[in-house]
């Protein structure tokens, strides 16, 4: 298990702090209710929105990109999120094999539970297995501090029992988080990792629209997401992203752009 480190609150959640303060302060000196009360409304609104909005580094840390160094080498990140799932992992698998690149599986540590052999699979490929909570719950940005570390440490501790290897990256269900969750992130050394464009292949049954959403104003340096949990099914009834994967893919190798998983990034 991750051993605790100091917590330390962003920028803005220390605004936040001393903006509470400085309205009891202000409230207390004879400053109107309302308009202590109205700073604080906006100040949660404010967070709330950065909450729901996947890409936001207002509440802490959060890898959108990988690394100068990856763009000038021309690398894209792959990350898989929602699996193992023995219906779809074992087809990307071998999709992956098929074009000798590499990604990051976020997993669900409950399904890692249930399929040790084909997470175990998963790194032996050569991929890595990454966090996205224990049990991928709807409500997982509602949950308090305790809730939070639970979710997170059950999954790591999986994870890393089961394929030997801890993860690195943590992902949030859906992307969505709370300001409580960098502080236990830095707790346990993970790096949160959102994404720069994704498919939404879990609502999308046209391969083609998938397609086109990962690739438009796609540049090196990009972080994408697919999904082999969760899928959408096509026309014919399958997985959307067995029929994405190898058009990305051979494009890409087209396109003298590497896909590598966020390890392996320069």
């Amino acid at each position: 298990m991750n051993k605790p480190s100091t917590w330390k609150f962003s920028p803005a959640l220390q605004a936040s702090a001393a903006l509470h303060l400085g309205a009891v302060a202000a409230w207390g000196s004879g400053v109107p209710w309302p308009w202590a009360l109205g700073a604080v409304a906006v100040n949660h609104a404010v967070l709330t929105a950065a909450g729901l909005w996947p890409r936001s580094t207002l509440l802490g840390a959060n890898m959108l990109t990988l690394s100068a160094q990856a763009q000038q080498a021309r690398q894209i990140a792959l990350t898989i999120d929602d699996g193992p799932n023995p219906q779809v992992t074992p087809a990307v698998l071998d999709i992956l094999d098929a074009f000798k690149v590499t990604a990051s599986f976020f997993c669900v540590g409950k399904a890692v539970e249930e399929h040790p052999q084909l997470a175990r699979d998963i790194v032996r490929r050569g991929h890595s297995i990454e966090n996205h909570s224990y049990a991928h719950r709807h409500h997982f940005s509602l949950m308090g501090v305790v809730s939070l570390r639970s979710q997170i440490t059950h999954a790591q501790d999986a994870i890393a029992q089961i394929t030997g290897r801890a993860p690195q990256f943590f992902r949030a269900p859906a992307g969505l988080r709370s300001p409580l969750l960098d502080p236990v992130l830095q707790s346990l050394d993970l790096k949160l990792v959102t994404w720069t464009r994704r498919g939404l292949d879990t609502i999308t049954s046209d391969p083609r629209v998938v397609l086109r959403r990962l690739e438009n104003r796609m540049a090196p340096g990009d972080i994408l997401l697919l999904h082999d949990g969760n899928c959408a099914l096509t026309v014919e009834g399958q997985p959307v992203v067995l029929s994405v994967l190898p058009q990305f893919l051979g494009n890409m190798q087209r396109q003298g752009i590497s896909v590598v998983s966020l390890r392996n990034a320069a």
